[in-house]
């Protein structure tokens, strides 16, 4: 196969799933330096890479317009739409991956439509029988079979990209680490940071927070730890300061991405739920206590190159985890009863933050 000259990776998707890209980008610049290599993502993601040595450039595209078929086929949708498939084939990629499963019939047409009209002779991505618009496929196993992160380094690998190095990575300025620096001086203690959310794909991915403030204070009373509530408005991080008998440093909705990753990689451990926060931990190195219930934690749990910086706290239901599961969607929203994420405790929590804590 001859090497790629102009290769596009597609990965429309939120920022935790941008993140689990981010080891397969590596193999791709370090195996074709020469490359131009850019990115599609979605404009609340593209700031994962922004300034970022992995690529040259973000191309940004709202997918979420086109989930549904009805919404697809609004006017203003398919001018867009036309748009991208332009400026893809004005840009002359030889080479375009995409990053998905095309677990839906409408989501394999739409990401056929886009690869067959970028022009380029060589695609790449995942096959579970419906990628016959792909020239390479790596097999899909169905969700949770491997990682995500393993995936997306299968489907580099088909032009033989490959990396030493298969960590998350995030660019961090010099300006982004001041801002870190001055909202958290220097202590003696540990700095925990908690994230009470999940991102805006699924609230049945939430723990509680009266949880978070049971596991906050434990901490404090016991490690002397300080804590950090990281978050926007929506995520509840004012909740759980109003349950929290100590005091926290709350953040909520004071950092953008970039400035969180720099708090993030202050701190010395992270607690949440599964969210692109907690890849955002990852990714920066902090040790991660990561909460599951409805989401599947063999393709979403925290990727940490040392797996001992990380655990993963769930109920083991035979039901869980329901939503990506095998082939199918599964349940988005969880079950009404959200037994699953019910059944993990403060203590089993405080076990695993203690562990990784050291003592």
């Amino acid at each position: 196969m001859h090497k790629p000259k102009r290769i596009l990776v597609v990965k429309l998707s939120d920022i935790g799933d941008v993140l689990t890209a981010t080891p397969a980008l590596r193999a791709l610049r370090q195996s074709f330096p020469e490359a131009r290599l850019d990115a599609l993502v979605p404009p609340n993601s593209a700031p994962v890479l922004a300034d970022s040595p992995l690529v040259d450039s973000c191309l940004v595209f709202d997918k979420f317009r086109y989930d549904r078929p009805l919404d697809a086929l609004q006017p203003s949708a398919l001018a867009d739409a036309l748009r991208l498939g332009l400026t893809l084939h004005r840009r002359r990629y030889d080479c375009l991956i995409i990053l998905h499963h095309l677990t839906t019939r409408w989501g394999a047409l739409k990401f056929a439509a886009l690869a067959l009209a970028s022009g380029a002779r060589t695609r790449l991505g995942l096959d579970n029988g419906r990628g016959w618009f792909l020239t390479h496929r790596a097999r899909d196993r169905g969700f949770g079979a491997r990682h995500e992160v393993e995936y997306w380094l299968d489907v580099a690998a088909l032009i033989g990209a490959r990396t030493d190095d298969p960590s998350l990575e995030v660019t961090i300025s010099a300006e982004d680490c001041a801002f870190a620096e001055a909202i958290l001086p220097p202590i003696p203690y540990p700095l925990v940071a908690i994230h009470p959310g999940s991102g805006g794909y699924s609230l049945a991915r939430r723990w509680d927070a009266e949880g978070f403030a049971r596991v906050a204070d434990a901490l404090v009373e016991r490690y002397g730890a300080r804590i950090v509530l990281v978050g926007t408005p929506a995520d509840g991080v004012s909740k759980v300061a109003s349950l929290m008998r100590s005091e926290a440093v709350n953040l909520e909705g004071r950092t953008n991405l970039r400035q969180l990753a720099a708090v993030l990689r202050r701190c010395d451990l992270f607690i949440g739920a599964d969210s692109g926060v907690m890849h955002l931990a990852c990714a920066v190195g902090t040790s991660v206590v990561a909460i599951f219930g409805p989401s599947n934690h063999r393709a979403w749990g925290p990727w940490t190159p040392d797996r001992r910086r990380a655990v993963v706290v769930r109920a083991d239901l035979p039901c869980s985890p329901c939503s990506y599961v095998g082939f199918s969607v599964g349940r988005r929203e969880g079950c009404q009863a959200r037994t699953c994420m019910k059944m993990v405790t403060p203590e089993t929590v405080l076990e695993a933050a203690t562990r990784l804590l050291g003592g």
